[in-house]
Order: C-alpha cells, then sequence, then structure tokens
C-alpha cells in the first residue's frame, strides 16, 4: 500500500500544473502581431521579382490597353486612360492581395506555419500579423503606382491622400479573404484554381473598365452593385477624377463593411485550420 501511494504522489509531481500567469498578455501578443508582420516584409524584400511584376502588370494595362481603347472610346469627356486608371489601381490590390493566400499554402508544406503555430500567443494575433505584412506588401505597390498619377493629368494631391484610404480597407478585405481560402487548401494548383473563379469575377464586375451607371443591362447593373469592389472604384473614382456613381460615404461605408466581414470570417477559418 505504501509503494502504490508513493507512486500516485510521484504521478501527481509529473503533472505539470498551468496557471493563469502563463497566459499571454497583451503585449505578449502585440510583439507576436510584430514578429510575424516583420516575418511578411523581410519575406516581401527579399522577392524583388514578385514587386516588379506586379507593378507592370498594371501599367501595360493602363498604358497598353488603355492607349488602344483610348483611341476610339471617352467616357463622359473623360480619356479612357484617365477613366480606368482607379480601377487598375484596384485590380493591382486586389490580384496581390488575394493571392498573399498562398503563402499560407507554401509555409504549410514547408512546415514554417506549424512553427509559427506553436508560438505562445494567440491563433487571432497570428492572422493579424499576416494580414497587416500582406497589406504593407501591396500597400507599398499601390504606393508606386500612384506616383504615376500625374502622366494621366490626375494632379490632386487630396484624393490621392485620401484614395489611400480606400486602397488600405480593400486590401485588408482582399488579404483576410485570401488567407480565409488559403485555410482550406494544402496544394498551391487548388489555391489558385479556387482564387481564379473569386478574383477575375469580382474584377470584371466591379467597374473598372466600364461606367456603372443605368446604361449596363439590368441583371448586370444588379450583379455590379453587388461587388464590393465596385464601391472602392466608385469611391476612387470620384477621389481622384471628380466624378462618382455613388455618394462617396456610401462608398467608403460599403467596403468597411465588407472589410469587417472579411477580416472576422479570415480570423475564425484561421482559429479552426488544422
Amino acid at each position: 500500500m505504501a509503494k502504490k501511494h508513493t507512486k500516485g504522489k510521484a504521478k501527481a509531481a509529473r503533472t505539470p500544473i498551468v496557471s493563469d500567469d502563463d497566459a499571454p498578455t497583451f503585449r505578449d501578443e502585440l510583439m507576436g502581431v510584430y514578429a510575424v508582420w516583420y516575418r511578411e516584409f523581410k519575406v516581401f524584400q527579399r522577392e524583388k521579382s514578385r514587386v516588379v511584376s506586379s507593378i507592370v502588370s498594371p501599367l501595360m494595362w493602363l498604358f497598353l490597353f488603355g492607349s488602344g481603347v483610348g483611341s476610339a472610346v471617352s467616357i463622359s469627356g473623360i480619356g479612357y486612360q484617365k477613366f480606368i486608371y482607379p480601377g487598375i489601381l484596384t485590380m493591382a490590390v486586389l490580384f496581390s492581395s488575394v493571392f498573399f493566400g498562398l503563402y499560407i499554402v507554401w509555409d504549410r508544406k514547408l512546415d514554417v506555419l506549424k512553427a509559427v503555430l506553436v508560438a505562445p500567443v494567440s491563433r487571432t494575433s497570428i492572422f493579424f500579423g499576416k494580414a497587416l505584412g500582406g497589406c504593407t506588401d501591396v500597400m507599398l505597390q499601390a504606393c508606386i503606382l500612384l506616383l504615376v498619377a500625374p502622366l494621366f493629368g490626375i494632379l490632386n494631391p487630396g484624393g490621392i491622400l485620401l484614395s489611400l484610404l480606400f486602397l488600405f480597407i480593400t486590401c485588408l478585405a482582399m488579404v483576410s479573404m485570401g488567407l480565409a481560402i488559403g485555410t482550406f487548401f494544402e496544394s498551391l494548383e487548388g489555391f489558385q484554381i479556387i482564387s481564379t473563379f473569386v478574383v477575375f469575377p469580382l474584377f470584371f464586375l466591379s467597374g473598372a473598365l466600364y461606367p456603372v451607371g443605368d446604361n449596363l443591362p439590368a441583371w448586370l447593373r444588379y450583379v455590379v452593385r453587388l461587388n464590393p469592389l465596385t464601391y472602392t472604384v466608385d469611391g476612387m473614382r470620384g477621389l481622384l477624377l471628380g466624378t462618382s456613381t455613388f455618394p462617396i460615404a456610401l462608398d467608403l461605408g460599403a467596403i468597411s463593411l465588407f472589410a469587417l466581414l472579411m477580416i472576422l470570417v479570415g480570423g475564425f477559418l484561421f482559429n479552426r485550420m488544422k
């Protein structure tokens, strides 16, 4: 009996005791967000080819596609290149943001994600670190593209600064969407197929390349107005060109609500990811 009692005490002694003091503090969570953000930023700095391609592609749309169509088309007295400039900026943010979710798939294949997830911080902090890291990368690219605005006759410093707010909110929404999609896949091919069916419809139905007024067919007009990116493009057009279909306050409210929804969905799915 004495031996059994001693063995029981030894077993009890080996049982770890977890106290509330071991839980991460708010400062720990902030440091976790910063650490993940910093890692994503360093990865971005190393991938110069990705930066170049993400800038060259929108410029080709502006100078090649815009010049070709613009030689025969103007919209409400605005040159076509100038008209599509806000939409092409939105396109650049959309593509770079959603495809940022690929990094979850890649990190999972390299077991980097596993090492990050066992860190003594919540998954919510890791999610926000990744989301902010993606936003930093994309917004730096957007700032470079905004530098060419004067080439299209856009000389509105106040509008350019306010358009950064629209782009950042859109970027946060789309990065969260990309991360949410990335939680479902373990292969790059699967992610690319699904995101293609999401990204291209969002772009082509946003009014980036055409006005979204009452001249559209009824079915297309309703679909376009359900697309959250429509409000980013419209708000940017109002700020940069002085023409918009909806009030800018409505545009900002719509894209902000969509961003909040994507953050909640993305954070929920990231916390459930295995």
